[in-house]
């Protein structure tokens, strides 16, 4: 699990997925997250504005990250 380091309280979802280098565009994000690609903490997300915390775990495919 790799973890991504964010300077903020919170970051979006979608914001985040383009942080980690997983997706080009917001435009990408969108459509990745609400196919149910996208799982947060263990769990299905189809939300892109879910505010990721520190300590929340992001997968897609099999790559993992976790916020901190």
């Amino acid at each position: 699990m790799e973890e991504i380091k964010i300077t903020t309280s919170f970051i979006r979802l979608d914001a985040f997925l383009k942080l980690t280098g997983m997706v080009d565009t917001g435009g990408q994000a969108k459509v990745l997250i609400q196919m149910g690609k996208v799982s947060v903490n263990g769990q299905v997300c189809t939300m892109r504005g879910k505010k990721l915390f520190s300590g929340d775990e992001v997968t897609y495919l099999e790559r993992s990250f976790r916020v901190q």
